[in-house]
């Protein structure tokens, strides 16, 4: 977050005070001390979750750490790191950023991230955070990117350059949460492309790519398969919030 920025924040959260982006209580801190107690006893971290796509694993699957799906058809990205379940306590908060254009959301959420994801995920190593992008048409029409507006706000290591520019997107007029699983692997294929302003920069890279949903995984698939084809060593996702089954 810019410096300017850091400061009018301060300064707002003393004179003003903030509602809890999940129960609504008029308090100092975005997220309430009862509800951020909640929220850390049910995120996604306290249990057993594959290593790579994120969804929690059945009994015999903890032994390898991966879900059978992934030790099947391995994605292509490499890790997953979730904060909570899509039909937690975030939902709401997200729903507002994203419909109603209630960016102080955005600032609660990326709050809640930094307070229960950040100390696990301060020594990741990667080059590059990048959003999931928005085509230029949804830009326009929503008038921010709201995986941009949480991933701008996120702590990580000072050496991550984040970046809303490399990835982009072509428009689909299609609503992809509509969609099956199996229909949303097959519209999202080409999908993203690379600013080629920024092509050399991705060799040997890896790359950290951060979106506030993740259902089918059928868009971070074709992220990390995009990247890795123009020199990316290695994706990492990190997802706000996740469908714990994906869709059939």
């Amino acid at each position: 977050m810019h410096p300017i920025e850091n400061i009018f924040q301060t300064i707002f959260s003393h004179l003003l005070p903030s509602a809890c982006i999940v129960c609504g209580a008029f308090q100092q801190h975005t997220l309430c001390i009862d509800c951020s107690l909640l929220l850390e006893s049910e995120q996604l971290l306290n249990y057993e979750c594959c290593q790579q796509c994120g969804l929690t694993l059945v009994v015999d699957e903890l032994k390898e750490k991966r879900c059978r799906a992934c030790s099947t058809n391995p994605p292509d990205f490499d890790e997953t790191h979730c904060l909570d379940r899509y039909d937690g306590r975030l939902q709401s908060a997200l729903h507002q950023l994203k419909y109603q254009r209630r960016l102080a959301c955005g600032h609660g959420l990326a709050s809640a991230w930094n307070q229960m994801m950040s100390g696990s995920l301060m020594n990741s190593q990667a080059n590059y955070l990048l959003p999931v992008p928005l085509s230029s048409e949804k830009l326009c029409a929503r008038g921010f990117n709201q995986s941009w507006e949480l991933a701008r706000r996120i702590d990580c290591d000072k050496h991550i350059h984040k970046n809303p520019h490399i990835l982009r997107r072509h428009h689909h007029v299609q609503h992809q949460a509509q969609e099956n699983r199996a229909n949303r692997q097959i519209a999202i294929q080409g999908m993203f492309y690379i600013n080629p302003q920024y092509q050399d920069c991705l060799e040997s890279a890896s790359v950290i790519v951060f979106d506030d949903v993740m259902t089918s995984g059928a868009t971070l698939n074709e992220i990390a398969r995009v990247l890795k084809d123009n020199g990316v060593s290695r994706v990492i996702n990190w997802v706000l919030l996740r469908t714990l089954y994906p869709s059939s």
